[in-house]
């Protein structure tokens, strides 16, 4: 007995004929023919009863069907397996995010685990992320809160306060907080419209009716932290982007019941079984300790990924 006889019989049987199944194994009728005789006189067993041209299966051969399924549904799933540790070892993965210190320990775990994969990052703000993904120009998405996720499949990755920072020569700097009255009497480094962080400023001054002074609207958070560490004024950020003492900068808690930012990562629903993409979320996943969805169903190739929507402010 040999495998190609056993895969011409395999495929006769789901075929339905000799011609059929020659083509899809791309032979000849005859070869396929003469694999199946060989079979079937070396063990002296009828597999096929032939009909006034009707191929069917004797019972001989619908047993020996359920054991070739069985061999080849095998076979198929350890080829899959082998395409797709192939697929992880080159190729690329683009990432666009608000922050990428979100997100530094995956990417360290992630080059070390697929080092052929080239990772490319780009900042900006929740409402350039969302449109990157869904113009299929990145594949991941590193943002904070979402408007309408139902487009999007969902891990959350940190929650962390909003601070306010400035340069250890501001007058400010000795505050052990502010509170947003405080905050009036100050020129202020706010992101560009569209940002997260200042909607949620803007959002708890209107409830305590102070008004903002934005001195300068910069575009991104580095051109921000730039901005306030010449002496410019007050920038605000999450503590989880602050990142490590700054010699020049100094953080400054803000006053009140805090100002949370959910950071998340996502990417489009549709493209939640690439292969690239499902090897990031798993790392993540380990590395935050990610047991559930956050809500909805959990998806079976992301573990705890949800269902979610499609565009938002950040």
């Amino acid at each position: 007995m040999r495998h190609v006889q056993l895969r011409a019989f395999h495929q006769v049987a789901l075929s339905g004929g000799f011609s059929k199944a020659a083509q899809a194994l791309h032979l000849t009728q005859p070869a396929i023919s003469d694999q199946v005789r060989r079979l079937e006189e070396e063990y002296d067993v009828a597999l096929f009863s032939r009909r006034h041209r009707q191929v069917v299966l004797t019972p001989a051969g619908s047993r020996l069907l359920a054991v070739t399924h069985r061999l080849f549904g095998a076979e198929g799933e350890a080829l899959e397996l082998l395409q797709e540790e192939r697929s992880l070892r080159t190729g690329s993965l683009r990432i666009m995010a608000d922050s990428v210190h979100h997100v530094l320990d995956v990417l360290t775990a992630f080059r070390e685990r697929h080092p052929g994969i080239q990772v490319t990052i780009a900042q900006g703000n929740t409402g350039s992320i969302v449109e990157t993904l869904i113009n299929y120009d990145a594949e991941i998405g590193v943002l904070g809160e979402l408007g309408d996720e139902r487009a999007f499949t969902v891990m959350p990755l940190n929650v962390s306060p909003i601070i306010a920072f400035a340069a250890r020569s501001h007058p400010v700097a000795g505050k052990a907080n502010l509170s947003l009255a405080e905050l009036g009497d100050w020129p202020l480094i706010m992101r560009e419209r569209g940002s997260r962080t200042r909607q949620l400023l803007e959002e708890r001054a209107a409830e305590q009716k102070v008004e903002l002074r934005f001195a300068v609207e910069a575009e991104g958070r580095e051109a921000v932290r730039a901005i306030v560490a010449a002496g410019g004024g007050v920038g605000f950020v999450s503590a989880a982007e602050f990142g490590a003492d700054d010699p020049q900068l100094i953080r400054i808690p803000l006053d009140g019941p805090p100002l949370l930012m959910h950071e998340k990562l996502i990417c489009l629903h549709e493209r939640r079984n690439s292969k690239t993409i499902q090897a990031f979320v798993s790392l993540a996943q380990s590395l935050r300790g990610v047991a559930h969805a956050q809500s909805g169903s959990a998806d079976a190739d992301c573990g705890a990924w949800a269902n979610r929507g499609k565009k938002a402010t950040r």
